[in-house]
C-alpha cells in the first residue's frame, strides 16, 4: 500500500509539472482528462503527505526520548511522544478514509434510481418517501439534486423515479444505499390496521463522464415516442420521449420529462453511461477484490439490506446489524449515523488488523 502510495504522489509531481507546460495546455487533446487525474489525486496526496510528516516527526521524537547524552532532552521529547502519537492516529484514519474514497471514486456525483417492487401501491409510495428523505439529506449536506425521470404512481409516490446529486463525497456517503429497502407500515387504505410490508430498489451510480466512458454512435439505437402522463399539451402530440438501447449489453434507458426532444437524449445519455461505468467498475472491483466478502455485502440491487419498522419507529441495516430507534427523524433524511456506521464497518473489513 506505502509504495502505490508513493507510486501516486511520483505520478501527481509528474502531473503538475506537465500542466504547467503551455503546449499541453494549449493543444493536447487529452488535458481534460490529465486535469481530472491531478485534481483526483491531489486529496489523498495531501493526506499521505501529512501522514508521513506525522510519522517522520514521531520516529525523530522517539529517537530524541532515547538519547542518554542529553537526559533534559530526552524527557521534553517522552512528554511530546503521546500528543505526536495521537496527530499520527489521526493522520492514518485520514489517509485511509481517502483511500477508499479514491478506490471507490467517492468524489463522483451520482445518478440514484429509486423502483418500486413488491407491495403495490404502498410501495410506490415508500418511493415517494426514499426520495424526499435522500433529497432532504442531500439538502443537509449541501448538494444538488436534480431530476433526471419520473413515473408517478396514481396513488402517491412514484412506480420509478431517477435523479442526479452532485455535491463533495456524494458517492462516497451514498454508495451503501443500494440495494432492497424494505418497509413495514399500516397502509393508509388498511381498514383493520395490519401491517403490510412492501419494497422498493435503490441503485446508485457514480456518474460517468464521456472522458470515461467511449459509447460509439453505432452502438447506440434511439427510439422516439409520444410522452405519457402529465405534462401539457404536447403530451401525446410530439414524439419528445427519448429511449436509449446500447446494443452490446442490451441496456436500455428512456427520458421523457423534459419537454424537449434533445434535453431528454442528454439526460438518457448521462444515466447509460453511468450505467456502463458502473458495470465496467464492478468488473473490476470483482478482480481486484477477489474472494473477499465484504461485511456491507455486494450492494446488488436484488439484496435487502434495510428495513423501515413504523410501528416501532424502528430502522435496521442488516448488513451491520445496525438497530436505531428513531424512524422519524431517519426518514426526514437525518441519516448520518447510518451512513457513518456502515463507512466505518467497511473500513474495518478493508484493514482488518491494521485498523
Amino acid at each position: 500500500m506505502y509504495d502505490e502510495l508513493q507510486k501516486a504522489e511520483a505520478r501527481y509531481e509528474e502531473l503538475e509539472q506537465l500542466l504547467g507546460d503551455p503546449d499541453v495546455i494549449a493543444g493536447d487533446p487529452a488535458y481534460p482528462k490529465h486535469l481530472r487525474e491531478h485534481g483526483s489525486l491531489s486529496k489523498i496526496v495531501s493526506v499521505f503527505r501529512n501522514f508521513k510528516k506525522a510519522k517522520a516527526e514521531l520516529e525523530e521524537t522517539q529517537g530524541l526520548s532515547k538519547d542518554k547524552s542529553d537526559p533534559e532532552m530526552a524527557a521534553m521529547a517522552k512528554d511530546e511522544l503521546p500528543k505526536l502519537k495521537e496527530a499520527l492516529d489521526l493522520a492514518t484514519d485520514a489517509l485511509r478514509s481517502q483511500i477508499m474514497t479514491a478506490e471507490d471514486d467517492g468524489d463522483r456525483d451520482v445518478i440514484m434510481e429509486i423502483r418500486a417492487g413488491t407491495g403495490g401501491d404502498e410501495s410506490a409510495i415508500f418511493v415517494g418517501d426514499l426520495i424526499r428523505m435522500y433529497q432532504n439529506y442531500s439538502e443537509n449536506n449541501g448538494w444538488k439534486m436534480e431530476l433526471i425521470a419520473t413515473s408517478p404512481s396514481e396513488k402517491g409516490g412514484y412506480k420509478d423515479i431517477s435523479v442526479s446529486i452532485k455535491g463533495s463525497e456524494v458517492y462516497a456517503k451514498l454508495k451503501y444505499e443500494s440495494g432492497t429497502h424494505r418497509v413495514q407500515r399500516v397502509p393508509e387504505t388498511e381498514t383493520q390496521g395490519r401491517v403490510h410490508t412492501s419494497a422498493a430498489t435503490v441503485a446508485v451510480l457514480p456518474e460517468a463522464e464521456e472522458i470515461d466512458i467511449d459509447i460509439k454512435p453505432d452502438d447506440i439505437r434511439k427510439d422516439l415516442y409520444c410522452a405519457s402522463g402529465p405534462g401539457g399539451q404536447s403530451v401525446n402530440t410530439t414524439y419528445s420521449a427519448v429511449r436509449l438501447t446500447h446494443i452490446p449489453t442490451g441496456l436500455v434507458v428512456q427520458c421523457q420529462d423534459e419537454k424537449s426532444q434533445i434535453k431528454n437524449a442528454d439526460k438518457a445519455m448521462r444515466v447509460l453511461r453511468s450505467r456502463l461505468y458502473d458495470h465496467l467498475k464492478r468488473i473490476a472491483d470483482a478482480e481486484r477484490a477477489g474472494n473477499r466478502k465484504s461485511q456491507i455485502g455486494s450492494g446488488d440491487r436484488s439484496e435487502r439490506i434495510r428495513t423501515y419498522n413504523f410501528p416501532q419507529n424502528r430502522l435496521t441495516d442488516h448488513r451491520i446489524n445496525l438497530t436505531l430507534y428513531d424512524l422519524a427523524s431517519i426518514i426526514k433524511g437525518e441519516i448520518d449515523d447510518v451512513v457513518g456506521a456502515l463507512m466505518e464497518s467497511d473500513k474495518r473489513e478493508r484493514f482488518g488488523e491494521l485498523y
